[in-house]
Order: C-alpha cells, then structure tokens, then sequence
C-alpha cells in the first residue's frame, strides 16, 4: 500500500496543544506583570505627609499653567444623582475588564496587535509604578484646597476605604499618572489600528468618558491624565506597531505570472493541426498546366 501524506504537517492535536500552551504562557505572564504592579504600589501607602505635599504642589501647578478646575466637571456629574451614580459605577467597573475583554479580542483575532499592545502596556505600567513609588500623591477629593466631593463615599459605589491607610488592597496615593486613562487611551487607539470601520474613531469615546470620570470624581487631576499621555506616547514610539500586510519593494520586477494550463485537454493528441491553405496558394493551384505539359 502507498501511504499518501502532506510532509511538513502536524496533526491537529500537536496544533491544539502549542495554542493551549501559549495562552496559558500568556495567561500566567500577563496575570504574574498585574499581580507584581499591583503589590509594588503598596509599598507607598504609609507616605501619607509626602503625598499631601505632592498634591498641593500639583493643584499649585495647574493654577499657574491656568488649567481649568476639576470642580468644573465635578459640579456636571452633581446635577443629578443618578449621572454621578453612573460616573462612580463607570470608575470602579469598567477600568479592569474593558482592558480584559479588548486583550482577549486582540488575543483570538488580531495576534501581532495583541503582542504590540501588551507591550505597550507593559512598558506603560512599569513606568507608572516607579513613579507611583517615587512621588506619592493625593487625589483631589483628598485636598481641602480643591473643595471637592469624595463622590464615591457620598454617592457610592466605591472601591476604596475612608480612610487610605487602612485600605490594604489599593493604594489610594498612586495618582500620577492615571492608569485609568492611559489604559483607556491604548484600548481606543489599538482598537482604531486592529479594526478597519469607518467608525473606529468612535473608540476614542472611551477615553474621553474616562477622563471626564476620573476627573469629575475627583480621583484624578488634569496632570495625572497628560503624564499618562506623555508616557503612552513615549512607550508608542518605542515599541513598533505591527504592519497590516508586507508591501513589495520598489524597484523589483513583480513576478510573472504562471502559464494556465488546460487539465481538460489531457489524453488528446497534441500533434499540431496543419493550417488551412492561404487564399494565394488556391489561386496558384487553380491555373491550368501548360498545353502538353502532361505526358
């Protein structure tokens, strides 16, 4: 018998193995960065004096560059209960899981704008907890000089305590930068860069309500957001984005194209066919011989 095999192929369960191997690889590095970024920021919990002073010298900051005032935002989100209801459900529900759910898209669908985009985001994150270590900050509804709302302890629903040093799961002084914005900014670009729609710049919206959230909850200042934009943009230049299709060097032939060949025709007699007699050598036959000339 003749066994009849593609070389060079693997059997599909070899193929189910490697993608069930990479997305636990993938899995446990992307679980292992968040859970290291996650206990690093803790380490500046208990620097409570540094952080008010860091947050004075901002609100000073963004007097002088004449920024407007978070208050301006917050007192829009205070017309209604229910608006600033949404706005603090917005906060503390939406932050982690859009940034799961657009990895996981990205993972299944668009695998070199996942890889690019974890990059991004892990450079972004890194750079964001050195500075979360090395300048603590008070957010604005902490500060007496803003005269602000803590909206999520008067409104609810919150995912911090009253107060910060006895809130062992998050790190209320790691403002600067806002990781909610700049995650959010990278969801909206990346997904404008892996889709094709002509409404891909509606992702953009993303952003924008998360900046106008943690803005008018005064868990954020306008300068935690623009460091976040600074450092997205620096990790953006570093980190090359994936091309949507490999372009043809200028100056080379394009290639020829393969003759068709016609399958149908196999088995005929590929013996030329002689061709029909030209009208001139039909009237050169048709002349009478000489008289005599036959024999």
């Amino acid at each position: 018998m003749t066994s009849h095999t593609t070389p060079g192929r693997q059997p599909a369960g070899a193929g189910r193995g490697d993608a069930r191997r990479r997305l636990i690889r993938e899995l446990l590095l992307v679980g292992g960065l968040f859970a290291v970024y996650k206990a690093g920021r803790t380490f500046s919990t208990d620097r409570t004096e540094e952080a008010f002073h860091n947050a004075a010298r901002v609100w000073d900051v963004e007097r002088t560059l004449r920024l407007p005032g978070e208050g301006a935002v917050q007192r829009l989100l205070l017309h209604s209960d229910a608006l600033v209801h949404t706005a603090n459900t917005y906060y503390a529900a939406v932050h982690f899981p859009a940034t799961a759910l657009f990895l996981i898209w990205l993972y299944l669908r668009r695998p070199r704008h996942y890889l690019w985009t974890r990059r991004v985001l892990t450079a972004l994150t890194g750079v964001a907890l050195v500075l979360h270590l090395a300048f603590p900050l008070a957010p604005p509804r902490m500060l007496g000089a803003a005269h602000l709302v803590d909206t999520g302890q008067v409104y609810g629903p919150t995912v911090y305590r009253a107060a910060p040093a006895a809130d062992p799961l998050a790190n209320q002084f790691a403002a600067m930068p806002s990781l909610h914005f700049g995650w959010a900014l990278m969801l909206g670009l990346g997904m404008i860069v892996a889709t094709r729609s002509r409404w891909r710049v509606l992702w953009l919206l993303h952003p924008l309500v998360t900046l106008l959230v943690v803005v008018g909850t005064a868990n954020h200042y306008w300068l935690d957001a623009i460091v976040a934009t600074v450092l997205l943009g620096g990790a953006l230049l570093l980190v090359p984005r994936p091309n949507a299709a490999p372009r043809p060097r200028r100056g080379l032939p394009s290639p020829r194209p393969r003759p068709v060949v016609d399958r149908s025709a196999a088995g005929r007699s590929t013996e030329p066919v002689p061709a029909a007699p030209s009208a001139a050598v039909a009237a050169v036959a048709a002349v009478p011989a000489p008289v005599g000339a036959a024999r």
